[in-house]
Formats: structure tokens, sequence, C-alpha cells
């Protein structure tokens, strides 16, 4: 299936193609690991934020990093493309061909795919992503992160995964899934996977020493086979 965009076209990547998503992602053509950004669509109410996206942005591209990510021009998501852009690194957009009625998908991507379904986007940034980070950002966000969480305690992968606790926005959260460790419903070890850093520059070293492993995530047992 093939959608237009500006007089673009684009394959919709599908849920049949996850079996096979390789063929649908092809890495060799990128020359620099990339990091899968989780964060919101929307700026929230605190300079703080946009101000911490656009800061990772640049860090990314500075440190030889890309980016794969939801596709928005806006909100968040759009300020850490922007500056990953600017920097000179590669930016990988996924976005579902129904979000287009809510996202502008951003025109200056090195790559941008379109999928079918919200599973089968989070299915092509996983086995984009060499790692995960994730800033300030509502449901969606939230959803994004524990399932990549989630999908690590069932060893689908085992890419680092970092929350990055801007301005103490993932303190309640974070508060939350201690207390869930302490009575029982989670190991510690599956919480300490979730690696917490409250600046960027710490972050960016944190990947620096790490983001290359090369583990890409069993999509067969994500399609249930």
């Amino acid at each position: 299936m093939q959608m237009t965009i500006k007089n673009k076209e684009y394959e919709v990547i599908t849920s049949q193609d996850i079996s096979c998503i390789e063929e649908a992602v092809d890495k060799s053509t990128l020359t620099m690991p990339v990091v899968a950004v989780y964060c919101g669509s929307r700026m929230g109410n605190s300079d703080v934020y946009e101000q911490a996206a656009r800061a990772l942005g640049r860090a990314l591209a500075n440190s030889g990093l890309g980016l794969v990510y939801g596709g928005a021009s806006i909100g968040l998501m759009g300020a850490v493309a922007d500056e990953v852009i600017k920097g000179g690194a590669q930016a990988v957009g996924v976005i579902p061909t129904f979000m287009l009625k809510h996202e502008i998908a951003h025109q200056e991507l090195t790559r941008l795919h379109l999928t079918d379904t919200m599973h089968t986007r989070k299915t092509v940034m996983a086995e984009y992503a060499d790692a995960f980070i994730t800033l300030p950002g509502g449901l969606g966000t939230l959803e994004e992160i524990m399932e990549i969480a989630t999908w690590r305690q069932l060893y689908q992968h085992e890419k680092p995964m970092i929350i990055l606790n801007i301005d103490g926005f993932y303190d309640r959260m974070i508060e939350h899934l201690t207390y869930t460790t302490e009575q029982g419903f989670m190991k510690q070890e599956d919480l300490d996977r979730l690696v917490v850093c409250n600046t960027i520059d710490e972050a960016i070293d944190l990947l620096q020493t790490i983001v290359r492993i090369e583990d890409a995530v069993d999509t067969e047992k994500m399609a249930g086979k």
C-alpha cells in the first residue's frame, strides 16, 4: 500500500511486515547509530521542556548519534528533530497514516516511514533504535517507554533505556515504580534497567559507552510467533 504526501510516494509498512521487518527497515544505509526518543507532541507549560528537547537534539548530533522518533514536526518531537537535523545527523521519522490528520509530518527527515497502526510504528522504531531515551510527554510517551521496558523484562531486547528526568518531571513515576517493586510486582533488576539521568550530559556520557550494542529486537515474538 502506498500514500502520497506533498507529491511524494511513501510505502506504508503494515502489521504483516513485522515478521520480516528487516526488509522494511534497512539500517545498512545509515552512517551512525540512532537513538529512539520518546517525547510529547506538545511543548508543555514550561520552557524548560523545549529547551531540554533542543539541547538533547544538539547533543545527539554532536556525539555522532542519529534519531528515530514519531515523525512529527510539532511539540517536543519536532524540537528534537530540528536540532538533530541542524547538527548534520540523521533523523528517521515513523508515523501512522491516521496520525497525519493530527500531526504534521516533518519534511526534512533523512527518512520517513508511514505505518498502518501504532503497534507497527513502535516495532519499526524499536528495530531502528540502538538505545531509548524518554523526555517529558503525555500518555503516548508513558505507554511507549513502559512497553519497551516490558519487552526488556520479557527478554525481547537488551538495549539501554534512559529516563531523562528533566526538572523532576518523572519523580512521581519513579516513586511509583519503586513502590511497585517494593510490593513484589516488579523485580529490582527490571527497575534498575530503566536508568534515570537528571541531565543531558549524563545521558550522553552513558550512551557513548553502550549505544553500539548490536541486538535486534525479536520481532517474531512481538508478532506472537
